[in-house]
């Protein structure tokens, strides 16, 4: 079980989507707080200092990557991974310029994101 210390912010415009890998997250032992756009994800991140984010790309108000550079002028360290549909290079290399890692959705089980956030916390 993972370490029930660590929160984890996860930015995701559908409710559905949210609420599934928000249940997954927790019974894996995270805490969880959640945010439905970007704006409101720069206000968590700044009020809750998750340990590490994760965020939808395409979202509305403000975007993952331009909430991800907004983070990162107050937090550094926390650790970015982003969740897409998107798969096109162009939008993959621009999210990583903000960010540690990506997820294609399409290409990831909710329990494959739970590995990957537990590899990047170093959590066995």
């Amino acid at each position: 079980m993972a370490d029930s210390n660590k929160k984890i912010l996860l930015v995701e415009d559908s409710k559905s989507y949210l609420f599934i890998l928000t249940e997954t997250l927790r019974n894996a032992g995270f805490t969880v707080v959640t945010a439905e756009d970007g704006e409101e994800g720069v206000s968590v991140a700044k009020s809750d200092k998750p340990d590490l984010i994760l965020s939808d790309i395409t979202m509305p108000k403000m975007d993952g990557i331009a909430m991800s550079k907004k983070i990162k002028e107050f937090d550094t360290e926390v650790p970015i991974i982003f969740l897409t549909n998107l798969s096109d290079m162009k939008h993959i290399n621009e999210a990583l310029e903000s960010s540690t890692d990506y997820i294609v959705k399409s290409d990831a089980s909710v329990e494959d994101i739970v590995v990957r956030v537990k590899e990047k916390l170093n959590l066995k």
